[in-house]
């Protein structure tokens, strides 16, 4: 469902709104796009240190990631208004390498996995996409929500008590003041109110600045300092095509999202190889990589009303600024005003209306299972590729199964041109799990002598139901009657005659 914000025009289309050209020759809509920009790129600060800890690298290398890869997938992305930085994804794939080898072999890789990513882009790898089902991409957001929960409460751990109050204070903001105006991004002003309450009230708590060090100068072009040779690519292959993967999935299950919520339609593959040419941008400029990061994409598209390329460009931009300009200011920040900002973008992500009882109680019990295994498994691994992947082979499971079920034999015994005949009529489609039970269903030893079996309403798709026909076939000439296939349909004829009696 479309979201209208106060920069829409009531009378463009949810396409419309994504034009770079519409924005800025609109005011409003130009002031919508600059201060969602504004507001990423504050969020985006601590996420991308925080980042840089797990990884275990400066955190400028975070940041500067954060800077280049919103700036470029501005350019090159597929789809408008996602932000893309460093991410969690990421930095626990990359880590294990970074703690080995060390960061110029961490750039190498982060090079090489945007080279993979390219490739895969070119090789049409967003059209999988197709085969991610509904119920685990509602388990993916939900999943999802729960991680940017969980990601905030060492926020609200050992810390004074005063912060409580203060993240309750900004969450009152953030959800009450768009009943009264949304003229400016309510979580803008959450966090510009409270950093003028901790300074101007001299309240000590946990602030941007204690989680590491801003960088003070610009991010600059470098090649890694390790050997072009083969040993080299053996040590930072695997990692570069985890990343690959791990980027890609994230990325365009991200832009799914970012779809269904504005109401649009995005280029997947121009955004697979995008994250590419960004993480190479990234890569040259000591970046640590990244991908599509939804809890940031979430405040830029739900929270602030960002539509278009400009949001994510000015993201990536703003953060330079702020860091390398406006540091000392920036650190001032209490991290309370963030934690109240990615608490509202958890509150706002989780689908609430998948877990009604009255849903639950419609929905089919393999649609929730399979929605309850990804989440449970993102959660457990906090990690989302893993989490779609396992709801993807459990919903591929639970479907095979309950197909397999529909295939149906039905015999009959007539006497057809003086010979009595037992004919079975085959339903259902043939494959692995259908076709295994098909050898059971046939009276090998009392059948008369003649023996069809129609295939005219079913399909075969594997070499197991071929298999599975020749054996049927076998056992009823060792009991010395006749059989006969009839019915097939070309694309199973033609398999059969391919296979048949060559599968041993």
């Amino acid at each position: 469902m479309a979201v209208k914000t106060a920069g829409d025009a009531p009378d463009l289309t949810p396409e419309q709104l994504q034009s770079v050209w519409g924005a800025l020759k609109s005011p409003r809509r130009l002031k919508t796009e600059v201060l969602a920009g504004l507001v990423v790129a504050l969020a985006l600060i601590p996420e991308a240190i925080a980042f840089s800890i797990i990884a275990g690298v400066d955190p400028r290398i975070g940041l500067f990631a954060a800077f280049t890869m919103a700036v470029t997938i501005s350019f090159v992305g597929g789809r408008p208004a996602m932000i893309s930085a460093a991410t969690g994804a990421v930095a626990l794939v990359i880590a294990p390498l970074m703690k080995s080898h060390g960061l110029d072999y961490l750039i190498a890789a982060v090079i090489l996995a945007g080279v993979f990513q390219v490739v895969l882009g070119l090789l049409g790898v967003a059209k999988l996409m197709r085969f991610i089902p509904r119920s685990v991409m509602v388990g993916f957001v939900n999943a999802l929500a729960i991680l940017i929960f969980m990601s905030q409460v060492p926020e609200l751990l050992g810390v004074t008590w005063l912060v409580y109050p203060l993240a309750a204070f900004g969450l009152l903001i953030i959800f009450g003041l768009p009943r009264l105006t949304k003229a400016v991004p309510a979580p803008l002003v959450a966090i510009v109110v409270l950093t003028l309450i901790t300074v101007f009230a001299a309240i000590v708590v946990p602030t941007v600045g204690d989680k590491g060090a801003l960088p003070d100068s610009l991010p600059s072009l470098l090649l890694p300092n390790v050997p072009f040779n083969l040993e080299t690519l053996k040590i930072i292959f695997p990692f570069s095509l985890a990343m690959a993967f791990v980027g890609l999935l994230e990325s365009l299950m991200t832009a799914k999202l970012v779809d269904d919520i504005t109401d649009t339609r995005s280029s997947k593959t121009r955004e697979a190889w995008g994250q590419g040419v960004a993480n190479i941008v990234t890569g040259f400029f000591g970046g640590m990589g990244g991908c599509a990061m939804i809890g940031q994409t979430m405040i830029n598209v739900k929270a602030s009303g960002g539509r278009t390329r400009i949001s994510t460009f000015l993201a990536g931009l703003f953060l330079l600024i702020l860091v390398v300009v406006l540091g000392d200011v920036v650190s001032l920040i209490p991290m309370a005003a963030l934690v109240a900002v990615m608490i509202f973008v958890s509150i706002a992500t989780f689908d609430w209306h998948s877990i009604r009882p009255s849903t639950l109680k419609m929905m089919p019990k393999s649609e929730t299972t399979v929605m309850v295994a990804t989440v449970i498994v993102t959660v457990a691994t906090h990690n989302l590729a893993i989490g779609v992947g396992v709801g993807v082979l459990v919903a591929m499971v639970l479907f095979a199964r309950r197909v397999a079920h529909f295939m149906t034999v039905e015999r009959t015994v007539k006497t057809l041109n003086g010979q009595e005949t037992a004919t079975y009529l085959v339903n259902g489609e043939l494959f692995f799990a259908s076709s295994n039970d098909l050898y059971t269903q046939f009276d090998y030893a009392l059948d008369p002598d003649r023996v069809v079996i129609d295939m005219h309403g079913s399909h075969l798709w594997d070499a197991s139901t071929i298999a599975s026909l020749d054996a049927i076939t076998e056992k009823y000439r060792r009991h010395g009657k006749d059989v006969e296939v009839v019915g097939l349909n070309d694309s199973s004829m033609l398999m059969r005659q391919r296979l048949g009696g060559k599968l041993g």
